[in-house]
């Protein structure tokens, strides 16, 4: 069981040093990680060039138009003309919400192997310095294990540090959807980690997908790895601000409202993923029945009731995790509120033994995942509290069907 410390002085004590931290932070570096590339990006250039495309004479949608639009637009298409798009617009339909899923995964397919092949030109490319050859050589490495047999790649932008989606399952026919949200240091290059594999997307969403099957071998389930936001580099400016979350929840829902089918949605938020979760809350489709958070900082809010939602709402916290020392409130924009996991907060608190600090809650074996499995499949008869006298069970009866809408 986790122990908490209320103490108001430490509360304010830990408050003043955050803040010190952050303003020697912003005296010495300036904003500079708050500003926005201007750059055109490839991502950005596909859209452009699908607005003024044209097909058998008529025009295009628009790519910003409502997923089912999108939708209908796509399933009126011959097979061989939806192929003809995904090769001319590889990034615009690779990213576009109403897009059939299959479609996504090859158009992400063929614009994953243009970026392969740019990288494999700037690993030899005499104007760029060693450093810069070497990150070329690493980023195309990267693609060419997610051009990997069976891999499924639902979003793919390649500019700055990249941002992308990976789906583990049969996602149209899935009847349970699980979305792992990820936090700080999420790239294309720390997707995916050989060492410590459990604390990277890849990894979380392998992990619950298996832990999930496990659990309900019956139910079919779908796991996304969710790492198409921007998120903070390091615990720095941006991690003790909402700027990352606010522009993340934005492009999480608009996914969230273009899943196929009618699936019930839980969300796994972790770490910095908890706050843009918290944020996105209040305007997540009525389908998300879950939002399961672990070694959050806050989630912007004083209690689960200012989400504005009414999914359930979990937490968990292992007692080795560094972050239940961060200061749970906000100041001027600075923290992220209320402690989840507090008896205050109204989550329904569950057990996270094993989970070994801050990036365990993934690891095989341990309460912490199999909580998570338990809640993505809807077996919450099975969920472990994380104290004898938890009501985090109460109210869930006749809800514990795996499948149910």
């Amino acid at each position: 069981m986790t122990s908490f410390d209320t103490s108001p002085q430490l509360n304010i004590w830990r408050a003043l040093l955050a803040l010190a931290v952050v303003f020697v932070m912003l005296a010495t570096t300036g904003w500079t990680a708050l500003r926005a590339h201007r750059e055109t990006s490839a991502l950005q250039a596909s859209l452009a060039k699908w607005q003024h495309g044209r097909l058998h004479g008529h025009p295009l949608p628009d790519p910003g138009a409502a997923p089912a639009r999108l939708g209908r637009f796509f399933a009126a298409l011959a097979p061989h003309e939806r192929d003809r798009l995904a090769h001319r617009f590889p990034l615009a339909v690779g990213n576009m919400n109403g897009a059939p899923v299959a479609l996504r995964y090859r158009a992400n397919h063929i614009a994953l192997e243009q970026a392969r092949t740019a990288e494999r030109g700037r690993m030899h490319d005499s104007r760029l310095s060693a450093a810069g050859q070497q990150d070329a050589g690493r980023r195309m490495h990267r693609y060419e294990s997610l051009l990997g047999h069976g891999r499924q790649i639902l979003a793919f932008d390649p500019a700055g540090p990249g941002r992308i989606a990976e789906v583990f399952g049969a996602l149209p026919s899935a009847e349970r959807i699980s979305v792992v949200v990820p936090g700080v240091d999420t790239d294309l290059l720390t997707f995916q980690r050989t060492h410590r594999p459990y604390s990277a997307p890849v990894g979380m969403a392998k992990a619950l997908y298996a832990a999930e099957r496990a659990a309900r071998p019956a139910t079919r389930t779908a796991v996304i790895a969710w790492a198409d936001y921007t998120s903070p580099d390091g615990l720095g400016v941006d991690a003790a601000t909402g700027l990352r979350a606010a522009e993340g929840a934005v492009r999480l829902n608009a996914l969230l409202r273009a899943l196929p089918g009618r699936a019930p949605v839980s969300m796994f938020c972790h770490s910095y993923g908890s706050v843009l979760c918290g944020v996105a809350a209040r305007d997540m489709p009525r389908r998300v029945a879950d939002i399961a958070v672990a070694a959050s900082p806050g989630m912007r809010v004083a209690s689960a009731a200012r989400l504005g939602t009414a999914a359930r709402v979990w937490a968990m916290r292992d007692a080795s995790d560094w972050v239940r020392d961060v200061p749970y409130l906000e100041l001027g924009g600075l923290g992220h509120g209320a402690d989840p996991v507090s008896s205050g907060f109204g989550a329904r608190v569950l057990s996270a033994r094993d989970a070994e600090g801050h990036s365990g809650y993934f690891q095989p074996g341990t309460d912490s995942l199999r909580n998570l499995a338990g809640i993505g499949v809807g077996a919450y008869d099975e969920v472990t509290c994380a104290r004898q006298d938890d009501a985090c069970r109460s109210g869930l009866s006749g809800t514990t069907t795996a499948g149910r809408a």
